[in-house]
């Protein structure tokens, strides 16, 4: 297998050249060379693939609906730009002798694209006070995707600088939450109960938070975050949070706008206890308890739309914001079910007994 190439093999490509160093990295994985025999077909016309082709070496036909063909050369100016870009395509493209391609997914592209072009300016500003190596790493994080750049700066503002040595415990499970964290340097585990009963869940790195669910759920600390190494932490109080991050963050929709994303192929989350969710729960509802929403979101589709609910709606404005730090997408049924008329409740919570399982790939199966 062909090894990843490196940003110089690369900086002639559009554009991929404004892509900074930690997005290169991002990155690494897709940019593997795939090989294209002569006389192979790359795509055709009408292809809706979300895939960003590269030609480095070899040639290509690319032939319009009209039958109208052009040449294109691995090394002219037209290779430097993706090939065909427009979606469906508009083009057959088909190798004319041996070559090589990149193929770049697209979405992710252009949220690289999107992010240099929201906080270029914070960078370089916040930068020459050395900061750039963990700024880009918070700033890089899903959570941050959808805050405003005017919410950022502030959040940077109020932030407090904490410096710990290893070993030294940050938050500690079943304490009430009043901040969050964001990590400078260093190195922290994130544990689960004590004992025998003790579960490893996490290993955060630079520009990771943590402490966020006990702000959301209005709940005790659900985890003990202990430090592996001497590190610099940023501390933002829970007001702070709430008002910068949470409100543009957590999505909420109403139950007519939640049908209407359900038409479309979204899906049911309820975040509440499993024994909550078998008394009632809306149909084919997923059941992931908040508390356990961590471990198992890797088994949802990463390309789904989740709606998530509970009573009160902490728990799933919460979830919301869980999801939205993951990267998914997802909704909260605003303030819960216990604000829906009992016509639509009763209604919606229709189903009892044992639901639905998420397995790998976001493939739904009914439990048995």
């Amino acid at each position: 297998m062909s090894a990843p190439l490196n940003p110089p093999q690369l900086r002639g490509l559009v554009p991929l050249n404004a892509l900074t160093e930690r997005q290169w990295r991002e990155l690494r994985p897709q940019l593997v060379p795939q090989p294209l025999l002569a006389g192979q077909m790359l795509f055709r016309r009408g292809d809706h693939a979300r895939l960003a082709y590269y030609l480095l070496s070899g040639a290509l036909e690319l032939r319009d609906a009209s039958g109208g063909a052009t040449l294109l050369e691995a090394g002219s100016e037209a290779s430097c730009h993706p090939l065909s870009p427009s979606l469906p395509r508009l083009h057959d493209a088909l190798a004319v002798r041996d070559s090589s391609l990149l193929a770049i997914d697209s979405a992710t592209l252009e949220r690289q694209l999107t992010w240099g072009s929201t906080h270029q300016d914070l960078l370089l500003e916040l930068g020459r006070e050395g900061d750039s190596d963990w700024l880009e790493a918070l700033l890089a994080s899903p959570l941050l995707v959808r805050v405003p750049p005017a919410n950022v700066r502030s959040m940077l503002q109020r932030l407090h600088r904490v410096a710990l040595p290893a070993g030294s415990q940050v938050l500690r499970e079943g304490e009430t939450g009043d901040c969050c964290y964001f990590l400078q340097s260093g190195r922290a585990e994130v544990i689960r109960g004590a004992g025998s009963q003790q579960q490893l869940l996490a290993e955060l790195e630079v520009g990771a938070c943590f402490g966020e669910e006990a702000l959301l759920g209005d709940c005790p600390r659900n985890a003990t975050v202990t430090l592996l190494e001497d590190s610099v932490l940023q501390r933002l109080d829970r007001e702070d949070f709430i008002d910068l991050l949470k409100a543009p963050v957590v999505d909420q929709v109403s139950l007519g706008e939640a049908a209407r994303l359900l038409g479309g192929g979204g899906q049911w989350l309820d975040v509440r206890l499993q024994d909550e969710y078998e008394r009632a729960h809306a149909p084919q509802a997923l059941n992931m308890p908040l508390h356990l929403l961590r471990l198992k979101a890797r088994l949802l589709d990463g390309e789904g739309t989740y709606l998530c609910y509970c009573d009160s709606g902490k728990r799933s404005a919460s979830a919301v914001f869980m999801l939205s730090q993951l990267g998914y997408r997802a909704y909260a049924l605003r303030d819960g079910l216990d604000a829906l008329p009992a016509l639509q409740r009763d209604a919606l919570i229709s189903e009892t007994g044992a639901g639905y399982l998420a397995r790998s790939g976001g493939r739904i199966e009914r439990s048995r």
